[in-house]
C-alpha cells in the first residue's frame, strides 16, 4: 500500500471509529436534520454536559461536524453532508434485513 493510501486509509478508519458509539451516530442523525446546541443533546440524552462534549469533541476531531459558538451557547452543525446519503443507505439495508428476517420466519 503507498504512503497516500495509508493515510487515506487511517482517517478513513478514524471517521468510523468516530461514527461508531450509539451516542455520536445519534448525535449525527440529530444533525442531519438541524444543528443543534450543546444544550439540546445534554436535555435530550439525558447525559451530562462533559459526556456529551466528549462526543462532540471526537466527532469534530474527525472532520465529521463544525461549531459555532453564539454567545454563551456552542451550536453544532454538520460538516460531512455526504453522512446524509450513507446513513440513508444504512437504513434502507436495515428495513431489507428486517423484511428478510420476518419473511424467513414465515
Amino acid at each position: 500500500m503507498k504512503a497516500f493510501e495509508k493515510k487515506q486509509q487511517d482517517e478513513m478508519s478514524a471517521i468510523f471509529k468516530a461514527l461508531a458509539h450509539p451516542t455520536r451516530l445519534w448525535m449525527v442523525r440529530e444533525l442531519m436534520r438541524n444543528e443543534r446546541c450543546v444544550c439540546e443533546f445534554v436535555e435530550a440524552s439525558h447525559l451530562d454536559f462533559s459526556t456529551v462534549s466528549k462526543h462532540l469533541s471526537l466527532l469534530k476531531q474527525a472532520h465529521l461536524i463544525e461549531d459555532d459558538k453564539r454567545g454563551k451557547n456552542v451550536y453544532y452543525r454538520l460538516r460531512a453532508v455526504c453522512l446524509v446519503s450513507i446513513v440513508g443507505c444504512l437504513e434502507d439495508h436495515l428495513k431489507a434485513l428486517q423484511k428478510e428476517r420476518a419473511e424467513d420466519r414465515s
